[in-house]
């Protein structure tokens, strides 16, 4: 039998002693240099954590009606990795999830540890694909936001995106505070993506949001809506805003924007709709902005009540010629029939009275040009002219509400200034916040100034109320009280150039109830309606919500309050 060679031998076992040298040095680095970094990616591939989503608070109107809430759902995720068959998988969830299966075939291969595939589900869907038991799928409890009235006050609430983080409106500007604090879940799992008992399992439980109070009365923002929406109608009207405000509070009862949304389904309206153009937008506020100077004429003296001046229809300043908005003789005119009867002239008078200086200060002091604080996101300061770049017809066109702009809420604080005896109170939207416990913690109290005083208040207010009474606003006249209010029609800009569009305006009416002891502030504006002036289009819409504000608020009567001196004829 022969043997081998000795050097044969000698090479094999010179191999072997190499390849085990080799293997025990691997051995080593794997057991002793790289044992935590190994231990870790095991541990890795075992692990996933996820992200509790915390249930959000509610947003309630001003007696705990809920607006806003979050119902049970279920997210629906995968971990790719423990997917063994992507299109058999695919092909049983597309139909349940409305899914195409192609695209959760991607979905499921990607290289990841985690993928949603479904947001906010509802519980049956989920149970569905539970009871299907899907290797590398996994479910999350979380909460789906739901609007209970549906498109109530769209505009005020806003919404809320897929990952639950508020986009717009009071969801957008409370989010920290309606959010909560987020959980996290440890779990440790099986090659076949399975719980392994007696795993690593550990859970932070996530905290709640805290509710918002808003200052919205739900039934009466739901007549106001239904009055708006039949005022555009029957106006063919572009658009239109209603607020309702208490004037001693500041606190808004409704804030209606036409046309609305449903929150439930926001994707399914065009975006411009979700502005809140109650305070995201400025108009100039045409006649309304003549309450300001009448105040601020009756503030400085410089009008005796009844005083009489020549007002004609025209009026030459510089290179420009102003007019009142219907042609007539010379007129004898007080300051209250200046703003009963609306004259541009007149107010022009007036204004060259008390000067560019004086006429600022009080735009200032009634707050135009500034953000009313109210907290909510977008608001619009205005648009003022710096008194350095006033000229004599910007004093001339501002006294009666052209060259300057304004929004909505602005107008409205103006008019509930003077309702209030002179005194602004910042307008607000929340009350306060209910944390989790269950406890209240009302919001801080609200900055408020003196504007005016007492004595000229109550002294515009007649010239207001005579308005109503004999004025351009009598179609803002309401059974059994006695209404305060101005009547607005004002030209829109051209978006392009200097000038205003042909045609086309901005109508309102501004006023409040009982004139005697005013509890409540109306604002109504549409946009471009067919009838054009505001004694005509706005006014209506005014009556129509003063209506709906006393049944639902059960407003009273108060004494009526005097006219003020007045030259021209009643009636």
């Amino acid at each position: 039998m022969n043997r081998p060679p000795a050097g044969r031998l000698v090479a094999l076992l010179a191999v072997m002693v190499f390849a085990f040298g080799a293997i025990f040095v691997r051995l080593a680095v794997l057991q002793v240099s790289q044992a935590a970094e190994l231990e870790q990616r095991a541990v890795d591939q075992r692990l996933e954590t996820v992200t509790l989503p915390a249930e959000r608070g509610q947003i309630l109107d001003r007696v705990g009606r809920p607006l806003a809430l979050s119902t049970p759902a279920v997210d629906v995720y995968a971990d790719p990795r423990y997917v063994a068959d992507p299109w058999t998988t695919a092909s049983r969830l597309g139909p349940i999830l409305g899914l195409g299966v192609t695209e959760l075939v991607g979905e499921l291969s990607r290289d990841t540890t985690f993928v949603y595939l479904a947001r906010a589900v509802e519980l049956d869907v989920a149970e569905r694909i539970r009871e299907l038991g899907l290797p590398g799928i996994g479910f999350l409890d979380t909460t789906k936001r739901s609007y209970p009235a549906g498109p109530l006050a769209p505009q005020v609430l806003g919404f809320v995106g897929t990952d639950g983080v508020g986009l717009w409106g009071l969801e957008q500007g409370y989010e920290e505070a309606l959010a909560g604090t987020p959980g996290v879940r440890t779990t440790e799992f099986d090659p076949h993506g399975q719980p392994i008992v007696g795993g690593v399992h550990v859970e932070q439980a996530p905290v709640p949001g805290s509710s918002i109070v808003t200052t919205l009365d739900r039934e009466l923002q739901f007549h106001v809506e239904q009055a708006l929406a039949a005022a555009v109608q029957t106006q063919r009207a572009r658009g239109g805003i209603v607020i309702v405000m208490e004037p001693n509070t500041g606190e808004i009862l409704a804030m209606a924007t036409a046309p609305g949304f449903d929150p439930n389904a926001f994707d399914a309206s065009p975006p411009a709709t979700y502005r809140n153009r109650a305070l995201t937008d400025a108009f100039e506020p045409g006649s309304t902005n003549k309450v300001i100077t009448a105040a601020a004429a009756v503030q400085e003296g410089v009008m005796p009540l009844d005083e009489r001046i020549s007002v004609r229809w025209t009026m030459e300043i510089g290179p420009y010629t102003i007019h009142d908005a219907h042609p007539h003789g010379t007129l004898r005119m007080t300051l209250g029939d200046i703003i009963a009867h609306s004259s541009n002239i007149g107010a022009v008078h007036v204004a060259n009275r008390l000067g560019r200086e004086r006429m600022a200060t009080y735009l200032s002091r009634f707050g135009l040009g500034r953000s009313t604080g109210i907290g909510f996101p977008g608001e619009s300061r205005g648009i003022m002219l710096p008194l350095a770049n006033w000229s004599d017809a910007s004093l001339a066109t501002i006294s009666y509400g052209q060259g300057i702009a304004s929004t909505p809420l602005q107008m409205i604080s103006v008019f509930s200034t003077i309702a209030n005896d002179g005194r602004w109170v910042q307008p607000r939207l929340v009350r306060g916040t209910v944390d989790p416990a269950g406890m209240f913690h009302e919001a801080e109290t609200l900055p408020s100034r003196r504007v005016v005083s007492a004595d000229t208040a109550r002294t515009v207010t007649q010239m207001l109320a005579y308005a109503v009474d004999y004025g351009t606003g009598t179609n803002a006249q309401v059974a059994g009280f006695q209404v305060a209010g101005k009547t607005g029609t004002a030209r829109i800009p051209h978006p392009d150039r200097p000038g205003y569009l042909p045609g086309e305006y901005m109508a309102s009416f501004i006023g409040y109830l009982p004139a005697g002891g005013p509890k409540v502030v109306i604002a109504a504006i549409l946009d471009r309606p067919a009838s054009v002036y505001g004694g005509l289009a706005a006014a209506p819409l005014f009556r129509q919500v003063a209506g709906v504000a006393i049944t639902q608020l059960g407003l009273v009567p108060a004494e009526r309050v005097p006219l003020p001196p007045h030259a021209l004829p009643l009636g």
